[in-house]
């Protein structure tokens, strides 16, 4: 088609019949730099003529410019038209869209259009929208600076300068500018103090914002006190004192100085030597038959004292009662006192060796004695008074294979070879009533020969040996595999609420729920476990089914080396659901938090079956975040899965916290009655697996559980019953004391230690039990549990247990599940997400709640304090304690309320004494 512009055709197009024009070269996009125009070209082949078209409307012919050629190869007709365009000619158009120019080319057989091309005005504004701020934070701590750059077209560039020296993130890991224009260092050093300048440039100029001043400070620290010096009086009321310096580390670039003092004294009294003086001498004594009298002296008058110095001189005097003249057996008085002294000496040394005698008769008299009286108990260890001969030594034979009762059944019995074990007889399986009585004591070990040596019997010397022999009978153990999970959490040392006998005897270990925007609460009731949806975690007009579940079975996931599990394994799904901020997974841990003695990794179960590490607890990453408590692990996650947390100890001391109960039931022999302790892992679970188990067999919680520290040490486990009243009570032989190894207790094991202790009545009218339960780790913690307790039933005590039943609320949604009301949590967010020329923002907020490591992750968050607020709700989902965040909140406000200038102008802050009125 033509138009009004268009040029006459050609008499003669040397182009093929047939031929529409293809494009070698199109309008590209173009910027008008200040006045200067552009140039727009466009070339193709074969083309008879080449118009542009701009805005709609086509551009004059005398506008173009048109060169014409003749390409060699194919000898058809090459045309190329350049125009220009102006800077008053894209401010005077006016229309929806820029300023557009495209190309549109004859052939014989028709046309061809080019693609648009738009023509901008180039610009870059002078002021910045955000400057960066100057900051003054810790060593260590985390400094973000932000920078929005002036509205440009095309869109400025930024780079950060240091000192007018670029900044190059490539080249140091702890600095990221690639968060939306902002510097991010991670962890501050005292090198990164310096003046901060963002630039921003496009092709028409270069910007640069305010510069910001950023100091790391270092406050001060106390080195150690040094020793108390010397009293400074020598006699009588003076001063010590003792100093420490601000050190530890010196205070620099502005930081804080020490608080407190750098010496202390304290008053001293010195007592005064008093030196020992001679009271007067005694009359003389009668004259003896020696011819000889004496007096004495003694030096009290006064004594010495406070190092004082002793009397000089003799304390005893003699002579000759007449003057020499007396004489006896015609020998020299001399001679004669020699002769009776060396008769003296002989008298004495034989009423010694004679006491001796008599005593070492009368010791041995009275063993054999005590012998006798105890032999009718058959009792290895009465009280506590008979434990100097240590613990009983087992030693098994074995004889076939595959005994899974045995402490080391680990250990595969060789059927050729005899092999001895040294180790006491702990029980792993619960047991029934039946197992206990004294027939069928040893029923787990079928076809063991056991040689025992008493332990009382060690202790005096003496090495007779009885030996039994054990039959196991059929259908002794139950089998069942079921497990139960409970809750018990020491932290909160308050009075147990819930009684065994109302617990389910078996709990459900899986918890499903449907969850929408509105977020809520999953919890595996009495585990210690739970997951937290965030309110807008779901998207809008959306609900899913969630669950949560723990690991029944024996977990899959195997420790390398020294590594242990430390809590249960957890599974929080479906896995292919996306979740738009991340879920807070709660999962209780056994282990004493310290960073020296454990490194603690977080593993998650592939698809394919396999486990890979997703980090350590202490490292700095942006995928996850783990948040210790002495007694649990939160954990903010991106995606559902299984999850573990695994402990590497890296020293001796890491310690493994076990929980020490103890139960008891009559058995079916009305006389015996059987005690089993249990050494578990704290974790909640735990717990609740040995509770259920016991109530199936009837057992009854003699006393308040206690926390036994065991350390990573290799020493060997302890336990021994102490202190039952001898006249009513005797312990079956064999099982007073017992000794478990140390990889027994240390690594994870699918069913809870215990071992077992049989006590017999002598007479069906007792009916109170009193003696203690000593649980003690070789060279280590130790606790003893006083049992005091009624054997029947109805007369008995109830000890309660579980500081939080959550049992009746497994599933709690919307607003009601979190502690903290949703238009409080909006306004905070609002008040520090909020970056703040006074440092108010999210960082303070994560100070105050204690987390002050791996603040990068919350960061690169849309809204830092919202995952810090659900971090905060997972942590106190029990407490809930609402009071300490609000003053915390007011803390923040008070602190820069001091240090900020009166007259600038304020942000919008939440009204936080409302709030604390309000349930916050």
């Amino acid at each position: 088609s033509g138009n009004d512009n268009s040029e006459a055709l050609p008499e003669s197009i040397p182009s093929a019949p047939g031929t529409l024009p293809h494009f070698m070269e199109e309008p590209d996009d173009a910027y008008i730099i200040k006045s200067n125009p552009i140039v727009l070209r466009c070339k193709a082949m074969p083309a008879m003529q080449i118009f542009f078209k701009c805005n709609g409307e086509w551009v004059h012919q005398n506008e173009h410019v048109s060169e014409e050629s003749m390409d060699e190869t194919t000898g058809l007709k090459v045309r190329e038209v350049f125009i220009n365009v102006t800077r008053q000619q894209v401010e005077d158009f006016h229309g929806p869209e820029d300023y557009w120019c495209q190309c549109v080319a004859w052939s014989h057989l028709g046309t061809s259009k080019s693609r648009k091309a738009s023509v901008r005005i180039a610009y870059l504004r002078k002021n910045f929208e955000q400057d960066p701020q100057g900051k003054e934070v810790p060593i260590e701590g985390m400094i973000v600076l932000h920078c929005r750059p002036p509205e440009g077209v095309p869109a400025a560039e930024v780079e950060w300068l240091k000192n007018e020296e670029p900044i190059d993130s490539n080249l140091d890991e702890n600095i990221d500018t690639r968060a939306d224009h902002n510097l991010i260092i991670r962890q501050a050093r005292l090198s990164d103090s310096g003046n901060y300048t963002c630039m921003a440039a496009n092709i028409v100029a270069k910007r640069r914002s305010m510069s910001a001043t950023v100091v790391v400070y270092v406050n001060g620290g106390w080195s150690s006190w040094t020793e108390w010096s010397n009293c400074n009086a020598r006699c009588g009321r003076g001063w010590q004192k003792r100093s420490r310096t601000c050190t530890n580390p010196a205070p620099l670039n502005g930081g804080a100085f020490c608080e407190g003092m750098s010496v202390q004294k304290i008053t001293c009294t010195s007592l005064c030597p008093v030196d020992g003086s001679w009271e007067v001498w005694s009359e003389w004594s009668v004259c003896s038959p020696e011819c000889e009298h004496l007096r004495v002296r003694e030096c009290i008058a006064p004594p010495p004292r406070n190092g004082g110095k002793y009397c000089e001189g003799l304390g005893q005097e003699s002579e000759n009662c007449t003057e020499g003249l007396c004489i006896q057996d015609k020998k020299p008085l001399h001679e004669i006192k020699s002769q009776n002294m060396e008769t003296a000496s002989d008298i004495a040394l034989y009423s010694g060796l004679g006491a001796a005698v008599i005593a070492v008769a009368v010791l041995v008299v009275g063993v054999t004695l005590y012998r006798r009286s105890q032999s009718e108990y058959g009792v290895d260890v009465i009280d506590s008074s008979a434990l100097t001969g240590g613990f009983q030594t087992f030693n098994f034979k074995t004889v076939r294979q595959g005994n899974s009762l045995l402490l080391n059944s680990s250990m595969q019995p060789d059927l050729t070879v005899s092999r001895t074990y040294s180790g006491p007889i702990c029980l792993q399986d619960p047991m029934d009533k039946e197992l206990m009585t004294e027939s069928s004591l040893f029923n787990p070990l079928s076809d063991i020969k056991v040689k025992v040596q008493s332990s009382f019997m060690v202790s005096l010397g003496v090495t007779e040996r009885a030996e039994y022999h054990g039959k196991a009978h059929s259908g002794t153990f139950p089998h069942g595999n079921s497990r139960a999970f409970g809750t018990m959490q020491a932290r909160n040392k308050a009075t147990y609420i819930q009684n065994l006998s109302s617990i389910s005897t078996r709990s459900e270990l899986k918890t499903t729920a449907i969850f929408g925007h509105l977020g809520g609460r999953l919890v595996v009731p009495n585990t210690g476990v739970s997951l937290l949806i965030p309110h807008g975690a779901i998207p809008e007009e959306s609900s899913w089914e969630i669950y949560l579940a723990i690991t029944q079975r024996e977990s899959s996931l195997q420790p390398e080396g020294t590594d242990v599990l430390l809590g249960p394994e957890v599974t929080c799904g479906p896995s292919d659901l996306p979740v738009s901020t991340p879920v807070a997974l709660t999962i209780p841990h056994c282990a004493e938090i310290n960073s020296e003695h454990w490194n603690i990794h977080l593993k998650k179960r592939t698809q394919q079956g396999k486990w890979e590490e997703v980090m350590s607890v202490e490292e700095e990453t942006t995928s996850c975040y783990c948040l210790l408590d002495p007694y649990a692990c939160h954990i903010l996650l991106n995606s559902f899965g299984t999850y573990a947390l695994i402990g590497e100890p890296i020293s001796d001391c890491a310690v493994r916290q076990l929980k020490v109960a103890v139960f008891g039931c009559l058995s079916c022999n009305s006389l015996d009655y059987n005690m089993r302790v249990y050494c578990m892992d704290n974790t909640p679970c735990a717990f609740q697996e040995v509770v259920l188990d016991e109530k199936l067999q009837g057992g009854q919680l003699l006393e308040e559980p206690k926390l036994l520290y065991f350390k990573g040490n290799t020493f060997n486990l302890q336990i021994s019953v102490l202190d039952i009243p001898p006249f009513l009570w005797r312990i079956k032989p064999f099982t007073a004391c017992q000794e478990v190894p140390f990889s027994r207790v240390w690594c994870s094991s699918p069913k809870p230690l215990h071992c077992a202790f049989s006590l017999e009545r002598y007479s069906p009218a007792t009916a109170q039990l009193s003696c203690k339960v000593c649980v003690r780790q070789v060279k280590g913690h130790e606790q003893i549990l006083q049992i005091q307790t009624s054997i029947l039933e109805n007369e008995r005590e109830t000890i309660t247990f579980f500081a939080h039943d959550d049992s009746n609320f497994p599933a709690q949604m919307g607003p009601k599940a979190f502690k903290i009301p949703y238009s409080i949590r909006q306004r905070i967010c609002a008040t520090f997400d909020t970056p703040n020329a006074k440092g108010k923002d999210w960082q303070m907020l994560a100070q105050k709640n204690s987390i002050n490591r791996n603040l990068s992750y919350f960061a690169a968050q849309s809204s830092p304090s919202a995952v810090i607020l659900d971090l905060w709700e997972a942590q106190h989902q029990h407490d809930g304690d609402l009071d300490s965040l609000a003053c915390a909140l007011e803390e923040i406000g008070r602190t820069h309320s001091k240090i900020s200038d009166i007259t600038e102008p304020e942000i919008e802050e939440p009204d936080f004494n409302y709030s604390r009125q309000n349930g916050l």
